[in-house]
């Protein structure tokens, strides 16, 4: 086994550092490999496995065009793969025991090949304890980095090659914002759609969540340079973009400016790219200017998700979240006045520790009274490093369950009501790709973010169509294509 030098090890009170006055630093990454890695790479192939969120995609992306830019090829399998990486979620705990599981996997494809390469990076490297349990039972691990070492990624791969040795290295927090990553349509998941960071971190600290740690504190990169993404994007042939952040409504913050999203969301919309969305804002940073550029641009799609977590104050209070629920339903009466036919969806914890049953009855008024198009529903996760993970909690787990349950009932019955709306009407449709379950049908979304199915090919991947829709199924809509004018 190979020796493994551990060049800096995460810290959770280190991530947790903020300092108001720090200025972002704008990181030009020199993506350039050396001959040595580019003479490695020949011939040879790569697997990568993301899990979690859009972020987590995005730097799968970007990993994927710096081995592209080796000469390797991607393969879909991890076994017989020359190099494996895993890019990892923090936010639930079977997130990372999948993690193991699949590095228990991966084992079987060192032990066929030695040479074979296996890293893991994302946000559960950025938590101390995880990277000391593979360490401790995953010992064929040859690379270990952070969501900060992204763009180390050539030299520490070099290092981990040259020397022959196991190469740890998690930076736990940065004031950087990387610029000149690789870029080109065959990095990227989608020849039709794409993520576009605006900015990186979070700095709301709530007590469940542990993506302040792992991500580190909000900064924003420059508005000419996403600009100048989104436009060569569009150059490419794409036909949307979505706007990345843990929490977009702080874009601009950082450099003095509360109102810089909306006059950010503007400028994309300007762009003339033909579908624009965002993800994710939090509540009480939102600012009711942006409603008003949603409003304005037809090339906005007409879909927010607005995360509540709980519907009771004191829930909400215990989550750390800086808003009531009264505020929050304000915000919602001041996007439906401007957009009455906006979609919204939700993510909502159950069971946060001691929540009671007037708390939880709390949460099933509050979704009633909105009445979402859909919901990410959760039984709370505790994860080690967070306030919540140190909270005692009295209520069983076969309580969380029912209310689970219940929650998700209630969610359906206004998803399935209001997914029935649509039968009979026609949509235009952005089609992404050949339908998984069948593939004599084409998929795509239309403007409210409704996923629908047609009889199609794959020659309709990238345009927009008009379908008329005739089948509700909750989540998902059957069409037929509509003649072009």
């Amino acid at each position: 086994m190979k020796k493994t030098r551990l060049v800096s090890l995460p810290n959770l009170k280190e991530a947790a550092k903020r300092n108001p006055e720090e200025k972002s630093l704008v990181e030009k990454v020199d993506s350039k490999p050396t001959s040595f890695l580019v003479s490695w790479g020949q011939g040879k192939t790569f697997c990568i496995r993301t899990y979690g969120c859009q972020a987590n995609v995005r730097d799968s992306e970007i990993l994927r065009g710096y081995l592209l830019a080796l000469g390797m090829k991607e393969q879909e399998e991890f076994l017989g793969a020359d190099l494996i990486l895993f890019n990892t979620c923090a936010i639930r705990e079977n997130a990372e025991n999948h993690l193991y599981g699949e590095l228990g996997r991966a084992k079987e494809a060192y032990e066929k090949n030695p040479e074979t390469i296996i890293g893991v990076c994302g946000c559960v490297m950025q938590e101390e304890f995880a990277v000391k349990y593979i360490l401790h039972h995953f010992p064929f691990v040859s690379l270990i980095f952070g969501t900060n070492n992204l763009t180390n990624f050539y030299s520490l791969l070099d290092d981990c090659l040259e020397h022959n040795e196991n190469i740890v290295d998690v930076r736990s927090n940065s004031d950087l914002v990387p610029e000149g990553l690789p870029e080109g349509s065959q990095a990227r998941e989608s020849k039709v759609t794409a993520f576009v960071n605006i900015m990186y971190g979070c700095n709301k600290f709530c007590t469940y969540c542990i993506v302040p740690f792992t991500r580190g504190r909000e900064r924003s990169r420059k508005a000419e340079d996403i600009l100048a993404e989104v436009n060569c994007l569009k150059e490419q042939g794409y036909k949307q973009v979505t706007l990345l952040g843990q929490n977009v409504d702080a874009y601009g913050k950082d450099f003095g400016d509360d109102y810089a999203f909306a006059s950010l969301l503007e400028k994309v919309a300007q762009t003339g790219i033909e579908r624009v969305r965002f993800v994710t804002p939090y509540p009480s940073d939102f600012r009711v200017e942006v409603f008003d550029v949603m409003a304005k641009y037809k090339n906005i799609m007409p879909f927010l998700h607005l995360p509540i977590q709980s519907g009771s104050n004191s829930v909400l209070k215990r989550m750390n979240r800086r808003y009531t629920r009264e505020q929050y339903l304000e915000i919602v009466h001041q996007l439906r006045e401007r957009l009455p036919d906006v979609f919204l969806s939700t993510d909502i914890i159950v069971g946060f520790p001691n929540e009671t049953d007037e708390e939880f009855e709390e949460t099933l008024s509050l979704v009633r009274e909105v009445r979402y198009d859909a919901a990410y529903t959760f039984i709370f996760s505790p994860r080690p490093g967070t306030p919540a993970y140190f909270m005692k909690d009295k209520t069983p787990m076969e309580v969380k369950h029912k209310r689970f349950d219940a929650l998700k009932a209630l969610i359906d019955e206004q998803a399935t009501a209001r997914a029935n709306e649509f039968v009979g009407k026609d949509v235009e449709v952005l089609f992404e790709k050949v339908s998984e379950k069948d593939p004599s049908r084409i998929s795509g979304y239309d403007p409210h973010n409704k996923l629908v199915h047609v009889k199609g090919d794959a020659s309709l991947i990238g345009q927009i169509r008009k379908v008329h829709i005739t089948e509700s199924h909750t989540y998902s809509l059957l069409g037929e294509l509509m003649d072009e004018d």
